[in-house]
């Protein structure tokens, strides 16, 4: 007896010694991953205030070949470290998916690094040009002096940092990286725009940046009137001696490049390009298919949607050819808001009012919910000529700044209202709002994967959560029930019309005619989508990819579960990790369909 206690109390001991073991080596991998993801946000000042963070608010990234090189070897560093310190196995199952993660992540940057030049750093879609405006005006905060101070600084650093990307896109074009032609007169008005009105000239309004930092400082209640008198001549001083020049000097390369620009559109004219677009496959989808499997994959897709389309086209009693209903919804009125201010503030009305529709329906089919809260905005008028048709903008993760959905109504008659349902889902909620504030607001993972991304999760979320409204009785109107459809066909004529495009050579207006004949959406939209697919290969595969694969999860879980399936736990476990690889979130969701 005496014996049997003593070897209850050595194993007690013994377990409670490899439990506290087991915790601190965790506890050391924890801090190991939070010093390396610290290390990464310290290199990029412009991501810290979008999270909301005050550190280095006055500068801009260091994005000179220099610091990509110790960036690279930093991240070589730190994957040979976890190698070294710790062994996977011996790790919690959640440290082991978040060190599989690492290693993945790594590894994937370490062959993107080959392919660094390979994009075009200034584009319609994006670009410092565009997004240096944008992060002043819709995240650098300034709610006292130092971070009017800051905003200052990063006006007065403009002209170096445009500076630096004359240089980058100078350097492609030795490398023979050139935009399409049509590229550059988007680019350039795009710049024209920050720099027109006061202080650049006496015409006009006040300029963007100008008007924006007047109307923050104002909010400075604190402020004397001598103060901030002060501060707004330095900000003008700042705009015409950095901001002035640095632009005019980027429109000064952008032209001399647009004399020698061709009409020669897929990535397949570049030095080994047709080994990146393999390459940009793979990381955007997170899957191995091939060009020509995505591109089969798109054309059966876009012929099973066209029969479910005439179903509805019975349904309405509309008689002709799908084309012909598809003509008649690009030109009737009826599905249009009027080029008007009291047309686009109804437009943005009618989308706040489908997402708070939706809102009260979660729990329903979710068991975690966002906290964050969100907001319906138009795209601002010194970009929304060449910006996309619809985008998200995450807020911080302390909730100072709430996430934005982003409508372009820059033209009305390419924001149909048959459309509205869908695209408030996908952008707002179950879509990238919810998507991306619960991984945000999850306290029990590294930063590293509440902030990191993948194209297919998030946009093949983005989709799925514009389907599964319809299971939940949303798109009453048959006419939304198409445009749900209508979505959907757009994200499968994307397989068709991106490898058309990069691999088989099409030309942008073949390209522009297949989606014309093919979908519903205006010849406009039409020819906007694919110059945004020509300047960012691969990146609209995603969404159909993702979205088939999630529904294969599901059902692949209902198969294994049978009653025991419960679609809010399903969509826990898709949400509930942070952004995954396709192939890491299927083993997730099996793993949980076998009750692991």
């Amino acid at each position: 007896m005496k014996y049997l206690l003593l070897l209850t109390c050595a194993l007690f001991l013994g377990c409670q010694s490899i439990d506290q073991l087991e915790a601190a080596r965790g506890k050391r991998f924890h801090e190991f991953l939070e010093r390396v993801f610290e290390r990464e946000l310290q290199d990029s000042p412009e991501w810290m205030t979008r999270l909301g963070m005050d550190d280095r608010n006055g500068e801009w990234n260091d994005r000179s070949e220099r610091a990509q090189e110790e960036a690279h070897s930093r991240l070589q560093k730190a994957l040979a470290r976890m190698r070294r310190e710790f062994r996977v196995r011996r790790l919690s199952a959640e440290d082991q998916l978040s060190y599989r993660l690492f290693e993945y992540d790594a590894e994937r940057r370490f062959e993107a690094y080959r392919w660094r030049f390979h994009n075009y750093p200034v584009n319609q879609m994006h670009g410092r040009h565009k997004a240096a405006p944008s992060l002043l005006i819709g995240a650098h905060r300034i709610t006292n002096l130092q971070q009017a101070e800051a905003y200052l600084k990063r006006l007065e650093g403009m002209g170096a940092m445009l500076t630096q990307l004359g240089k980058d896109i100078q350097k492609r074009e030795t490398m023979g990286i050139l935009p399409p032609s049509f590229v550059f007169p988007k680019v350039i008005q795009d710049c024209r725009n920050v720099i027109s009105g006061r202080p650049f000239s006496d015409m006009g309004e006040t300029s963007i940046l100008l008007a924006d930092f007047t109307k923050k400082l104002a909010s400075l209640e604190s402020l004397s009137a001598d103060r901030s008198e002060a501060l707004l001549g330095r900000a003008e001083y700042a705009l015409i001696s950095s901001v002035g020049p640095g632009y005019e000097h980027l429109i000064q390369i952008l032209e001399e490049q647009q004399s020698r620009a061709s009409e020669d559109d897929g990535i397949w004219k570049w030095p080994d390009g047709d080994d990146f677009y393999a390459f940009a496959l793979r990381r955007t989808t997170t899957t191995d298919l091939t060009s020509d499997e995505i591109h089969t994959m798109g054309l059966e897709e876009v012929a099973r949607i066209h029969g479910e389309m005439r179903v509805i086209q019975e349904r309405v009693a509309f008689k002709g050819r799908l084309t012909r209903f598809f003509e008649h919804l690009r030109t009737d009125s009826a599905f249009y808001f009027p080029e008007t201010a009291r047309g686009k503030q109804a437009y943005l009305d009618g989308a706040t009012a489908i997402i708070a529709g939706m809102r009260k329906r979660l729990p329903e089919v979710f068991g975690t919910l966002p906290k964050a809260e969100m907001e319906v905005r138009a795209v601002e008028a010194y970009r929304e000529k060449s910006a996309g048709k619809a985008f998200y903008s995450s807020g911080t993760p302390d909730g100072s700044r709430p996430g934005a959905y982003y409508a372009n109504l820059y033209r009305m008659e390419d924001m149909p209202t048959y459309q509205m349902e869908a695209l408030a889902f996908h952008e707002g909620i179950p879509g990238h709002h919810m998507q991306i504030s619960i991984a945000q607001e999850l306290q029990d993972i590294p930063r590293f994967r509440k902030f990191g991304g993948y194209t297919a999760y998030s946009e093949g979320w983005g989709l799925y959560t514009e389907y599964l409204p319809k299971e939940m009785g949303f798109y009453e109107d048959p006419y939304s029930d198409f445009g749900r459809l209508a979505m959907e066909l757009w994200r499968a004529c994307r397989l068709v019309v991106d490898t058309g495009i990069h691999d088989k050579k099409w030309t942008r207006q073949q390209a522009i005619d297949y989606l014309v004949q093919n979908t519903p959406n205006p010849e406009g939209d039409c020819r906007k989508a694919i110059e945004r697919y020509i300047v960012m290969p691969s990146q609209a595969t995603a969404y159909k990819i993702g979205m088939i694969r999630i529904l294969q999860m599901r059902e692949e879980a209902k198969n294994r579960m049978g009653e025991r399936f419960d679609l809010r736990g399903f969509h826990d476990v898709v949400l509930r990790s942070g952004p995954l690889p396709l192939h890491f979130l299927e083993d997730r969701v099996r793993a949980w369909s076998q009750g692991k």
